[in-house]
Formats: structure tokens, sequence, C-alpha cells
């Protein structure tokens, strides 16, 4: 099945949804399965029409087991709230890769490896499927390189590609907001919030269309 398949199939009932979920959690072959580190799968309703793919959970998302959790997190949630996107409501939060990768050289966790990334996409790929949404996020290099086999994301943020019936848009990762707070013009900051108020022009007009 290609990628553009997948992107264009519907989903099934919520029931498979939560059995996928389910199977997911009771995962032990993965390859950070060896790591110590609990399954982070996602939050949000997975009804909604808007999905955010975000990289690999770090320490607090280990803890609570829920994706976006620590600082970045937080941050995200006042960009979503800023364009009048309820969390619990319109959007669906998931990873590109399920479990935190272990630290190294004095860091608590690492950036997932490509081995790592290419293993986990056939699970975010069901997911999508599942969730069937009109939009989707990708926050960050890791989630361009699972789903579009890109990375850039200075050059890839704010541009919409068309994956069947979905349109996706690469955005910056909200830690890297947090490393460059400049509000000025042309920052990251600046250029997120010309991005997010794209997504919520994009959104109304596919749910008008749909309506």
């Amino acid at each position: 099945m290609s990628q553009l398949d997948i992107f264009n199939q519907q989903s099934p009932t919520n029931n498979s949804f939560d059995e996928f979920i389910a199977s997911m959690m009771a995962m032990n072959n993965d390859p950070l399965a060896k790591a110590g580190t609990n399954i982070v799968i996602c939050r949000g309703n997975p009804n909604a029409k808007l999905m955010l793919v975000g990289e690999a959970p770090g320490p607090q998302e280990n803890i609570q087991g829920k994706p976006f959790v620590g600082r970045a997190g937080q941050l995200l949630d006042k960009i979503f709230a800023a364009v009048d996107f309820n969390l619990e409501q319109d959007v669906f939060i998931t990873n590109s890769v399920f479990r935190m990768p272990p630290g190294e050289d004095g860091k608590a966790f690492r950036k997932p490896r490509s081995e790592e990334i290419e293993h986990y996409r056939q699970y975010l790929n069901e997911i999508i499927r599942l969730v069937d949404p009109h939009i989707i996020l990708l926050s960050g290099n890791v989630a361009c390189h699972s789903l579009l086999g890109k990375t850039g994301i200075t050059k890839l943020r704010g541009q919409w590609t068309q994956l069947g019936r979905r349109w996706v848009m690469p955005i910056f990762h909200p830690s890297y907001l947090l490393r460059n707070p400049s509000r000025n013009p042309g920052s990251p900051k600046a250029l997120m919030w010309d991005d997010i108020r794209e997504v919520r022009r994009k959104y109304d007009q596919l749910l008008s269309t749909a309506a």
C-alpha cells in the first residue's frame, strides 16, 4: 500500500480505533521497547478533523503518558487557543515515535533515529487512517521525515501539500519557539502565528465545504 493510498482511506468505527490503541499499548518488540520508557500515543478527540503529529515523547510525556504535556505542550495549547481551536474537541495529537529515545552524552533523551522513525511509521499511518482527519500538521523535522520523507522545517513550514483527500502542513515544533522567543517580524514565533491563522482559514473552508 502506497502512502497516497493510506491518505485516501476512510476511517472504520471508533471501536477499531480503541482496539488498535490497546494493541499498541501492549507492544514489546518495537525498537525502543528495551529503553525502559513508556508508550505515549495520543491525546485529544479521535473524531477531530485536525491532527497534529509531533516527534517523540520527552521526560514529562514519558511520565504522564500523553504527548505535548511539558513546556512545549503548554505553548502548543496556547497557540491553538489563540485561533479558537478547542483542544478537547477540535484537535487530535499524536507522535511520530511512540517511546522516548534514551539519553546519551549526558542528555535525558535524544532525537529519534531514522530506523526508529521508519519502524513506527506503520503505526502512525494506521492512526491517520482510523482518525481520518482533513488536516494534518507536522510539528518538526521528525514528523516531516516520517510522513513526507523530507526534512528542513524552515523551508517546509507554512506550505500546504495535498495527499489524497488530506491537507498537510509542516509547522515549527513549539520547543523551537521556546528557544527563539523573539516576536519580531520574520521570527519563528511570528511565522508560526501566520501559519496557525492559515490553518484556521483552511479548516473553516474545508468544514464549510463538507457541510
